[in-house]
């Protein structure tokens, strides 16, 4: 740091002296908790280093688990979505496939809650299968060759 904690100390009680009437007790108050505060953080942060490579290396809950009935846990910083949406993704320098792949997905899980999957999955349904779709699975059945039924 440029800047030692009594100096910082110092200035952040020096502007809130400018805002605000202080006693001469307030203000050793605020000097003595503001270091204090500013000592705490400096020493999380220097601990917390070691913690933040250790977090990072492992996800935040267990792949299985992290899709659930109503919400799915981002696996990178552990929030809970409804789904995982490109650019939350993007956020953490992934896209979808490079998600599934880093966390054991299959290439076709989606990447949002089940009861969101299930409801798509209903009104595709009930929607029916679009004409080109059906077109291509009558084609599809067609090429398959028969098994030789004269055995």
């Amino acid at each position: 740091m440029s800047k030692t904690l009594v100096q910082m100390t110092a200035e952040i009680i020096q502007s809130q002296i400018t805002s605000k009437q202080m006693s001469t007790d307030e203000i050793k108050a605020a000097l003595n908790e503001t270091f204090q505060a500013l000592k705490s953080l400096q020493d999380a942060e220097a601990g917390g280093m070691i913690e933040t490579e250790a977090e990072a290396a492992s996800p935040v809950v267990d792949p299985k688990k992290s899709i659930q009935k109503n919400k799915i846990v981002c696996l990178e910083c552990g929030q809970e979505f409804k789904m995982l949406s490109p650019k939350h993704l993007k956020s953490h320098g992934l896209d979808s496939k490079v998600y599934r792949k880093k966390y054991g997905f299959s290439a076709r899980q989606p990447l949002c809650a089940k009861a969101l999957s299930e409801k798509r999955s209903a009104s595709g349904k009930e929607r029916g299968i679009p004409a080109n779709l059906q077109k291509a699975i009558v084609a599809r059945t067609k090429k398959k060759p028969v098994a030789d039924e004269s055995k």
